[in-house]
């Protein structure tokens, strides 16, 4: 299950460190009392906690369903599918509707009887995970225990991460955090930061807890707010951030507050992470270890290494050139107006780096909310910058965009519906937009 020896320290939180010793006896015990059921939901908030729901689990045969929310409408589906779904909770989130079961971190038993790693057989399957599919239904992808070992050493490897202590900022449940935390732990010889802080000055609080080597596993929105909050971080050994486009002034600024070389993950809940680059170094992305990339020119597809089956990547892929290549925009993110294409992704990027812009976004209305007389659909863009006027803002975006992108409208919001990775749920945005839309059309 781990790299680690049993008298290492996996875990460090508020109450100490824990070591693998420790960790096993915990799941070991608690894989005796899980109650009846053939699958689980774990939404334990303390990465420590959603670690041994996870290791009792596999000790015990049971899948981890992890979908992208926890949202009524989404679980509703995963009874449909698995009616025999136990949730394991610390007492912060749990599933409406779904027989639920607390984990308690309790000392392990008397250590009278040897302890070992548990051996988990390589094609157990140990996660179910979610997308939401061209129909909104979540569609099921399998991830096997074998290959997540894999994916987790093969991270270590390129990142040259093990022995660093991980602080997170994106939850355990989710498969960027997934990977980047609890299968760096248990397979990347890392330990990690049970907690997962949100606010600058908790995050700087929970590095200053960690000893070093660390390393900051983050978003772009959170890594946002750090730099520009004027708190001062203490030094990192190594930066990671994914889940939405970093611009590279603020990987820059990022990599300079913390005194370390920042890393960009890209991947898919598909395939799983794919490849890394530095920000700072350049647009070019680096396969990861015994991963293959093939393109038929207008369609990538992604095997080999810890990726199950051969998986089709929605990214415009350029340039492969043996491990290397660049990235487009999503094939859905790419918008045609007046005979040029731009992609909603990097303008909404532009957006956000403009001088008094704390955050915003592009969007493609949805039909019939923004189609103007002359018939051509037109981009709008909601934008969170309490010192500008919305005229202020587009004669700062009229310089860099060009003119056929310019958002119309652009409207003012206090913030925008981003959820605990920090990323903009195209539904909650449509519903921002038309509520905002519809204020603004009666004032």
């Amino acid at each position: 299950m781990t790299t680690h020896a049993l008298c290492d320290v996996l875990v460090y939180g508020p109450s100490g460190p824990i070591t693998v010793e420790t960790f096993c006896r915990q799941a070991t015990q608690l894989a005796d009392r899980l109650p009846p059921g053939r699958h689980v939901l774990n939404t334990c908030q303390d990465r420590y906690l959603f670690m041994l729901g996870l290791a009792a689990a596999l000790m015990d045969g049971r899948p981890t369903l992890m979908p992208s929310s926890f949202t009524p409408g989404t679980l509703k589906q995963i009874q449909l599918h698995y009616a025999d779904v136990i949730c394991l909770h610390d007492g912060h989130q749990q599933a409406d509707g779904i027989a639920s079961w607390q984990i308690v971190d309790e000392p392990p038993g008397s250590g009278k009887h040897g302890v070992e790693v548990p051996s988990i057989p390589v094609d157990q399957v140990a996660a179910i995970v979610f997308t939401s599919g061209s129909t909104g239904e979540p569609t099921a992808h399998v991830k096997r225990w074998g290959r997540l070992g894999i994916n987790g050493a093969s991270e270590a490897q390129r990142l040259r991460s093990a022995g660093h202590t991980i602080v997170a900022t994106v939850p355990a449940q989710h498969m960027y955090g997934f990977e980047s935390s609890v299968l760096l732990a248990l397979h990347g010889g890392s330990s990690l930061w049970r907690g997962r802080p949100f606010y600058p000055a908790d995050i700087q609080a929970a590095l200053e807890a960690t000893p070093r080597p660390r390393m900051l596993v983050t978003t772009p929105f959170h890594l946002s707010n750090v730099v520009n909050s004027g708190n001062n971080m203490p030094p990192s050994d190594l930066l990671l951030c994914a889940t939405a486009p970093l611009s590279t002034s603020l990987a820059s600024a990022a990599e300079s507050l913390f005194q370390s070389s920042l890393f960009e993950i890209y991947g898919c809940t598909e395939s799983g992470q794919v490849a890394s680059r530095r920000t700072t170094a350049g647009p070019t992305w680096q396969l990861l270890p015994g991963l293959d990339m093939t393109s038929d020119g207008d369609q990538a597809w992604v095997s080999g290494g810890h990726v199950e089956g051969r998986v089709a990547l929605t990214d415009h892929i350029a340039g492969i050139k043996g491990d290397y290549f660049e990235l487009g925009g999503r094939h859905a993110d790419m918008v045609n107006i007046a005979g040029k294409r731009a992609s909603i992704g990097a303008l909404s990027t532009t957006l956000r780096s403009l001088v008094g812009v704390d955050d915003g976004c592009f969007l493609l209305p949805d039909a019939g909310h923004a189609l103007p007389a002359e018939g051509v659909q037109r981009l709008a863009a909601l934008v969170v910058a309490p010192s500008l006027s919305e005229h202020e803002v587009l004669a700062l975006l009229r310089r860099e965009v060009d003119a056929a992108f310019l958002p119309r409208p652009l409207l003012k919001v206090d913030a925008l519906p981003r959820n605990a990775t920090g990323k903009l749920l195209a539904t909650e945005i449509q519903a921002l937009y038309r509520r905002v839309q519809t204020k603004s059309d009666r004032q």
